[in-house]
């Protein structure tokens, strides 16, 4: 399933329709978009959005590390309205592979959060969207949105939505037993080892990416050394430039998502 460049779908700005959300806008058949604001601007100066997705539960968009055949999200917001600074907030993806490909995605209706800074007395979130939308053809879909984030009452249905995504998204792990020891590189075999320090670890959950996501790292795998966990390394090519690198692991607990930060052993 590979990105079709001729199936293109732009849409119109969309204005808001509701003190919260913009419009809907059908960006491929059966799938459309709008941006939705919890109408709370924090004392900070920051403030919660989502790009919310409504889809077929067989269709899929793709998390901030893609995988072999996914398109990355884009999120566009224009500085001339107040909006000084965004980040997303990433639930936990689901891991698809197959034999020919592995990819991080989210099916069916999703949020994808976003916390805005933003400055000025009134302040609009200008924003384009471009994200991968897939079932059975795969199409880049782009939209445009522009929502007044100045004199809100809070949105709660809106609100709700975006906080229950972001509940998903990995937090930094702060507790008293490190999940992960040494991260070494096993070059003859493809492989990342990562030691298990933590016993509250699910294995099964551990994602492992570089920050540029290259190269996609696949499921983890059982390893007859205990306390070990090994990682294929996918694709062809010669892998050693990894050593020294930081790679980003996240995984679930009982008490849900996380990730650290750890370097590949030289």
């Amino acid at each position: 399933m590979h990105l079709s460049s001729i199936a293109f779908t732009i849409a119109l700005i969309a204005l808001p329709v509701h003190a919260g959300e913009t419009a809907w806008q059908e960006v491929a058949p059966g799938v459309k978009l709008r941006l939705i604001s919890t109408g709370q601007i924090k004392p900070d100066g920051t403030t919660l959005v989502g790009v919310e997705i409504d889809m077929p539960e067989n269709t899929k968009t793709y998390w901030r590390v893609p995988g072999d055949t996914g398109l990355p999200t884009e999120l566009s917001f224009s500085p001339e309205h107040g909006v000084v600074g965004h980040k997303v907030i990433w639930p936990y993806p689901k891991r698809q592979q197959t034999p020919d490909y592995l990819d991080y995605v989210y099916f069916g209706p999703t949020v994808l959060p976003v916390e805005i800074t933003v400055d000025g007395t009134s302040p609009v979130a200008e924003v384009e969207a471009l994200l991968g939308v897939c079932s059975d053809v795969c199409v880049p879909a782009q939209a445009k949105f522009s929502l007044s984030l100045s004199d809100l009452s809070p949105d709660r249905a809106n609100g709700l939505r975006i906080r229950q995504a972001a509940a998903m998204a990995p937090i930094e792990w702060t507790g008293d037993v490190d999940p992960f020891g040494t991260v070494e590189l096993r070059l003859a075999d493809k492989m990342l080892a990562v030691e298990l320090t933590n016993p509250n670890v699910d294995p099964a959950s551990l994602i492992a990416a570089t920050t540029s996501g290259d190269p996609v790292f696949g499921a983890p795998q059982k390893s007859p050394e205990p306390n070990l966990v090994l990682i294929p390394i996918m694709g062809k090519g010669d892998h050693a430039g990894l050593k020294g690198e930081s790679v980003q692991l996240t995984f679930k607990t009982d008490l849900g998502a996380f990730e650290v930060e750890r370097q590949i052993a030289q």
